[in-house]
């Protein structure tokens, strides 16, 4: 009886890597070590007081009534949001893996806490705060450079220094929240003669991360409506991130899924502006 024999592909051999590659995306928060983070945080909200400024008044006569002054206090409020990530890991998919995906899939969930809070600081920056006794008053952002139907431009960056200046905001630690087409047009509009350039071509390398003040900070998440991104200057006390649940994971077997693996990742926390005088938005139209 003849034996049916097959071709040399017979012989081949898929071969598998024992590893599973994260694809690019961001591993952590770019924004978090740039605002002021409170973690002691209870309850359905919590509010930051706040004092106004004080002004001296002179004394014209001797024996004068001592002036008496109303205090000027002020309240913001921030509502705690949850969030979760959970994977379940198949029994049976397990059996037909080369590798243990739980690690990575753990890897991936730290990396969108990491961009979910980004998320929170640029909402707060940008968006209503909530303000008086009560929570109750909305408050707008109230320093804006228009996009003009322009990129970022020195002039811009100029001008966010002097809004913050002129507000006695504390010339350390500011921030500049940009993408990478910001840098991409100071570097094509900034002379190559100047010394402008060769500040922000070191920028762009990653050799420093200052100028005109501001530590700048990439970020690819900040808000593209239509052509128009909208990046922010500002100092560190003017957004709070308040922590109820800072990032906790852990991986479980469930009895009720025939015992497959839970990789689950939480946190619970909420943002605010403080502080309208500490930050700017800066528009800009993006081309690249």
């Amino acid at each position: 009886m003849a034996v049916t024999t097959g071709g040399p592909s017979v012989a081949f051999v898929k071969q598998y890597k024992d590893t599973i590659y994260l694809l690019a995306q961001q591993m952590d928060s770019r924004l978090r070590p740039t605002v002021a983070v409170d973690t002691n945080f209870r309850g359905e909200q919590k509010f930051y007081d706040q004092y106004n400024t004080d002004d001296m008044v002179e004394i014209m006569s001797e024996y004068a009534d001592t002036p008496i002054q109303t205090p000027s206090h002020a309240r913001r409020m921030v509502t705690p949001r949850y969030f979760v990530s959970n994977t379940l890991e198949d029994p049976f998919d397990a059996l037909q893996m080369l590798v243990d995906p739980k690690s990575t899939y753990m890897q991936a969930k730290i990396a969108a806490a990491g961009r979910q809070v980004d998320d929170l600081i640029i909402a707060a920056l940008g968006g209503t705060a909530y303000i008086g006794k009560t929570g109750v008053t909305t408050q707008a952002l109230t320093l804006t450079i228009a996009a003009a139907a322009t990129g970022m431009t020195k002039a811009k960056c100029i001008q966010a220094k002097v809004d913050l200046d002129k507000g006695e905001v504390e010339k350390t630690d500011r921030f500049m929240a940009h993408t990478a087409s910001q840098l991409a047009d100071l570097l094509s509009t900034t002379e190559v003669t100047s010394s402008d350039y060769n500040v922000v071509k070191a920028l762009v390398e990653g050799d420093v991360n200052t100028w005109l003040g501001f530590n700048w900070v990439h970020t690819e998440r900040l808000i593209l409506a239509s052509t128009t991104r909208s990046c922010y200057a500002y100092h560190r006390m003017g957004c709070m991130l308040a922590i109820q649940k800072d990032i906790e994971g852990r991986v479980d077997e469930r009895p009720d899924k025939n015992y497959a693996w839970q990789v689950y990742l939480k946190m619970c926390m909420g943002a605010t502006r403080l502080e309208e005088a500490r930050v700017v938005r800066v528009d800009c139209v993006e081309t690249y």
